[in-house]
């Protein structure tokens, strides 16, 4: 059933950015939710727009959102959204935001999409399948050392006292690091811009539609203890472009 869903993923990215466009620096209301993260009209109108369809062509299958919940959250297969991955940037009116859309099987990431929705740019991951960028295959590059590679994360509000402190000796290492860019710096990982990408305390639907692009690009992405992202993942995150770099990072990152 891939393919279909594959060809639905695409469906549900464009009735997303139908709704963001809009909205993107024009005048919205801005509210903060109980996490003090920001949400706008924009995110809620682009979920609103996804689960529409889910709901409409796959009734039988899960839903878990950022903006309006958990529906079915006990069907194998689970459709994981984030309408806007980065809303601060979008509220900025920095087109390095996305709308994340992932499934999930039997726990595990199957099926991810990464959809910049001003630049009309869409990573799209899915097992057994390369990851596209606009149709065209998308593969990360060869960067076996921490000294060459280009490192990026969002921020270090994400990370704990402990989780910093190891961002700090990977940093360090590192050619250089880029903060900020949220999702958006996965899909260059994915496009061989970037080496390695680390977080600390993302959610579900932050991470779960990064996997498969990633990985289906040539890349690895991994928990700080070095398993695989699953729906029971604890949110600390590594993706690298190239396997050879995983094991350092890891053992910069933990100490």
């Amino acid at each position: 059933m891939i393919d279909a869903d594959i060809a639905l993923a695409h469906r549900l990215a464009d009735a997303a950015g139908a709704a963001i466009r809009p909205y993107f620096r024009a005048r919205f209301e801005i509210e903060t939710k109980d996490d003090a993260s920001p949400v706008t009209q924009a995110d809620r109108a682009a979920e609103a727009a996804i689960r529409a369809i889910l709901e409409d062509e796959r009734p039988a299958d899960g839903i878990i959102g950022e903006e309006y919940g958990n529906a079915r959250e006990g069907a194998d297969r689970l459709w994981v959204l984030d309408p806007i991955d980065g809303t601060r940037s979008f509220i900025a009116g920095r087109p390095i935001f996305g709308t994340l859309i992932a499934l999930i099987e039997g726990g595990v990431p199957v099926l991810g999409v990464i959809d910049q929705p001003i630049s009309g740019e869409r990573w799209i991951g899915a097992t057994g399948h390369p990851t596209l960028l606009n149709g065209v295959p998308a593969s990360t590059r060869a960067c076996a050392r921490i000294a060459d590679a280009h490192l990026a994360t969002t921020g270090p509000r994400l990370f704990t006292d402990v989780e910093k402190a190891g961002f700090d000796r990977l940093s360090d290492a590192a050619r250089d690091t880029l903060w900020g860019g949220d999702c958006y710096n996965y899909a260059l990982l994915a496009s061989g811009h970037l080496d390695c990408v680390v977080e600390g305390g993302l959610k579900l639907y932050d991470l779960a539609a990064l996997v498969p692009v990633v990985e289906g690009a040539g890349g690895v992405m991994r928990d700080w203890q070095g398993q695989p992202l699953t729906r029971d993942s604890d949110g600390q995150v590594i993706a690298v472009g190239d396997a050879a770099l995983l094991d350092a990072a890891r053992s910069l990152l933990i100490g």
